[in-house]
Formats: structure tokens, sequence, C-alpha cells
């Protein structure tokens, strides 16, 4: 091991003071007199740095001092001591520091002390080391493992499903196509594609839900979920959209919509009071320099009952509003952003769950109330944001479902497998996707979506 004794700026508690410690990372900032320097290292554990105080008595403390530079790799060997300042509890004075490796000031892009999140999008394998893009990544890992914890914790099983699939979840999204075909020699021969002779002998997209396999899974196993990327070949370029991002969806059987929406109002509850819990550093640190009060909006879903309205009451208290909407409100049409903002925002100023929407604008799969003008769908809002979860009460009625197929214009033959399911010992069952990135978005406060995930996938953009 290079550095046995290493411990993460993190880990430091009281009981290392006046101990021998090492701590490894990088160079935030660096104030040098003659006679001695404050370091600022920071390892990404934590949003906090440490400062380290070295002088003379380091060895080769004048040769050293002229090769560190922001960014700059070292490692600290020395001893904890309180410190004397006001801005930290604890600093090291060094003993020993090794330059593991330089960084060019000349050329270095992160010289400044603030980039615009555009800018550090450009330089995206390097933007990890601000203080932004930490406190993003720990919050997303946070939410990850609480995620797993949720649903481990009431016993769903976690299933991998496949990235790359014949079926549309959507009935009739913008999907990837994945080839292996040579489409150069196609283009010149200006013929269209045969996919008879493609790898899987068919046409095959990257998925956009792993929802129809999950209830493969759920219709079997009772409780499960899935959590992975997912792709949408739709040109947009807002700040709500990425090509590439990541879905939890839980199904769940011998369940209704209501059990569906109790699942996901517990589900986003336990994620963030885990996350304020865990990470009350980096929340803090949103609050005061990216998004002013989102510490008390935070607080207040967890802490509130979430409102229950139906799709045709929300129309009606839209076209009561005393607001002007950029997009007119009436019933058929589907909700916007300043829709469901305004509901729970504004209306009711707490989260607001949605149910039954007219069946016109939602997917083949969801079920078909009485009236047969709605479906027992379901979404989640919260301030800020609007939707950040969308469910449903899946068809389990085979008749139902295959018409349904036939009116949404789908191949009965392509979704034989998935009728198969209401064919052999069908049970109600419900699921909702939660689209992790919104969520992230939520939870920091970050404006653009772009900027809450490690390597962004938008139309025009695929580096790195």
């Amino acid at each position: 091991m290079i550095y046995p004794n290493r411990i993460k700026i993190q880990q430091i508690s009281n009981k290392n003071l006046n101990q021998p410690i090492t701590i490894c990372g990088w160079i935030r900032t660096l104030r040098a007199q003659k006679t001695f320097a404050f370091i600022e290292v920071n390892d990404g554990s934590t949003l906090s740095g440490l400062q380290v105080i070295a002088d003379e008595s380091v060895p080769d403390y004048q040769e050293l001092l002229s090769k560190l530079t922001t960014g700059s790799s070292i490692a600290i060997e020395g001893t904890l001591v309180e410190s004397q300042g006001k801005n930290q509890k604890w600093e090291v004075r060094a003993e020993k520091i090794t330059l593991i490796g330089s960084c060019p000031t000349e050329n270095y892009p992160l010289q400044k002390k603030r980039h615009s999140f555009e800018f550090l999008r450009s330089i995206a394998h390097l933007r990890p080391r601000t203080n932004t893009q930490g406190a993003v990544t720990r919050v997303r890992n946070a939410l990850a493992y609480a995620t797993h914890k949720f649903f481990q914790e009431r016993n769903f099983l976690y299933v991998h499903t496949p990235i790359i699939t014949c079926a549309d979840a959507e009935g009739g999204g913008q999907q990837f196509t994945v080839t292996t075909l040579d489409l150069e020699k196609v283009a010149q021969k200006q013929t269209e594609l045969d996919f008879s002779q493609d790898f899987f002998n068919r046409r095959a997209f990257l998925t956009v839900s792993g929802q129809l396999n999950g209830e493969v899974y759920a219709c079997a196993l009772s409780d499960i979920y899935t959590f992975g990327p997912t792709f949408r070949a739709e040109n947009s370029h807002t700040s709500r959209h990425l090509s590439e991002f990541w879905m939890i969806e839980p199904e769940i059987a011998f369940a209704d919509l209501e059990d569906d929406m109790k699942l996901a109002q517990d589900y986003l509850q336990y994620v963030l009071r885990h996350l304020l819990e865990n990470c009350a550093e980096d929340i803090a640190f949103f609050d005061r320099l990216i998004s002013k009060g989102l510490l008390e909006r935070l607080n207040h879903v967890v802490n509130s009952p979430f409102e229950h309205i139906t799709y045709t009451k929300a129309i009606e208290l839209l076209q009561k509003a005393e607001r002007k909407f950029e997009y007119p409100v009436q019933w058929g049409c589907d909700l916007q952003s300043e829709h469901e903002r305004y509901l729970c925002e504004d209306l009711f100023k707490q989260p607001v769950i949605i149910s039954d929407y007219p069946k016109g604008i939602k997917a083949f799969y969801m079920r078909a109330n009485d009236d047969q003008k709605t479906v027992a769908a379901m979404d989640v809002l919260v301030p800020q944001i609007g939707e950040i979860i969308g469910g449903s009460q899946r068809e389990e009625r085979l008749d139902m479902l295959e018409q349904k197929i036939i009116e949404h214009n789908l191949d009965p033959e392509e979704y034989s497998w998935y009728t198969d399911l209401r064919r052999y010992g069908s049970v109600p069952h419900a699921g909702f996707g939660v689209g992790f990135e919104r969520l992230i978005l939520f939870a920091t406060g970050m404006e653009n979506i772009r900027d809450v995930i490690p390597f962004p996938r938008y139309p025009n953009h695929a580096e790195f």
C-alpha cells in the first residue's frame, strides 16, 4: 500500500487530535510566506478542505514550495491539532509533504474561483474538482444509496433490466437504434436498412424504460425495482432533458393505484430525509450559494402530507386561477410545468399527487378507469420542478390491453410476450418511474439537468 495510514478528511474526528495523521488530496489554495505556508487540501470526501500548516521544519521546504500549485496532488504526514482560526475545527501541522502530481498553472483551466456551469460542461473531465460538482456528486451518491436502502428494507428485489430492447415502453417514443450494419455502404447503395441482416436479426433500440421488463419479474416475484440508465432520442435542448439519464422504476404486484401513490410518497420522503441527515454540509452549501430556501423546501416535502386531487379537479382549479398561463388549460391537455408548479407552490403550498388522467395523453399500458375516459395514472408534483414521479396501475385485463395496443397503432406480435403476462396468471399491479437527475435537481436547487449527471449526453454533445 502506498499510504497505509491515510485517512479521508470526512473520517477525521476528535480521536485523531494530537495523533500522527496522513492525508492525500489536491491543493485548493496556497498562501506562502518565506518561512511558513497555509495549504488547503481537499480529497473529495467532504465539501470542506483541511488546512495544512507547513514551515521550514518540513524537509526541502523551499524547493517543495516552489513546485506546489493549485491543483497539485500531495500527501501530507503530520499531526492533527485544534485550529486557531475561526473557519475550521482542525488543522494539520505538516512534518512531511510529498508532491505526487504537479499541476502547471499556465494552462490549468480551474485557476479562477468561479466558473460558469456552461464552461465547466466543456471540461467535464475536470469539473468534479469544483465545490459545486463535488457536492452534486455526494448528493447523487447519497440519494442512490438511500434508494437501494428504501427498497431493500421493504423486501423488494433489485432486477437488472436490459439496456438493449426491441420494445418501446412509451408506445411511440423516440429511440436510439442499435445496429452493427455498415451505414456507409447502406448510404452509398441508397437502400433501406435490412435489419434481418443485423446483429439481432431485427431492429433493436436503447431502452427508454425498464418498466415492461420489470413487470415480467413483478408478475412472478411480487415486488421489484430497477435502477439504471435509459435513453431518449428526443431533440430537446431544454434544461430539463437529457439523452441519457437514470431511472428508478419499482413494480408492485397485487396492488392498485392507491398502493402506488403511497409508495411514491413514502419513497420521496425517505430519500430526502436520508439526504438531510447525511449531507447537511452540502445542502447548506446549495442553500447558501445556489438556491435560497432549498433547505426549507426539502424539509417541507419531508414533513408535509401530500395533497391528492384528480386531473379533472386540477383543470377546474387551473381554469379558476387568477393568473394567465402561457399554455391554455382545458380538459384533455397535457399539464405543463407552469401548471404543475402553480398547484404545488401557489395553490396548495405542498407536494401534490394528481391522478386519473385522460387516456388520450397517457401510455397504452395504463389501466382504464370505469368511465372509459381516464386511466389510473398519477404524477407527483413538487415545488421548483413540477412532476418528479410518474406512475400508474398497469392494465391487467387481457382484452383491454389487446384493445389498447391496437388503438395505439402498435404491432400486437411485438407485444405478445407482454400480453402473455395477462394470459397466464394475471394480477393487479402498479409502478412508477423517478427520473433520478430530476430528483437531484430538486434536492440541490441546481437549474440545469446537465449539471447533475457526471457526463451529460444531449443533442450535439457526447464527449468524454
